[in-house]
């Protein structure tokens, strides 16, 4: 019966993740981190990693909605996308060289200066 609870919160989980990803364009992972550590108990390290790679598949369903709509400009997308792929990359590789606590940091100060951003 718990894998069944824990397969539920993680559908659920997900799907609220990916339907804010695609409501506002980004932002899911800021969502699937916290749930990734409370309800399936990832450390920090898992749960960033873990929060990049769903958020994948969601962007790219999401990213060819908008495609279909004519909401995305071509002539931004290809230079936008070459350099999000080079700083994933990037920032994939530095996640191994973080402890858990400054990732912790480093992606609370991301979220605050988010909130701060959208405040003001």
């Amino acid at each position: 019966m718990k894998a069944k609870k824990g397969l539920y919160a993680y559908l659920t989980g997900g799907a609220l993740t990916g339907a804010v990803n695609g409501l506002l364009g980004g932002g899911g992972g800021m969502l699937a981190v916290p749930l990734l550590q409370k309800v399936a108990a990832l450390p920090a390290r898992e749960s960033h990693a873990t929060a990049i790679a769903v958020i994948l598949p969601a962007s790219l369903v999401s990213g060819i909605v908008y495609l279909l709509f004519g909401l995305v400009p071509l002539e931004i997308l290809v230079p936008v996308a070459l350099g999000v792929s080079a700083g994933g990359f990037l920032g994939a590789k530095l996640l191994a060289r973080f402890s858990a606590d400054k990732i912790t940091f480093l992606f609370a100060l991301l979220m605050f200066a988010a909130g701060v951003r959208m405040v003001f």
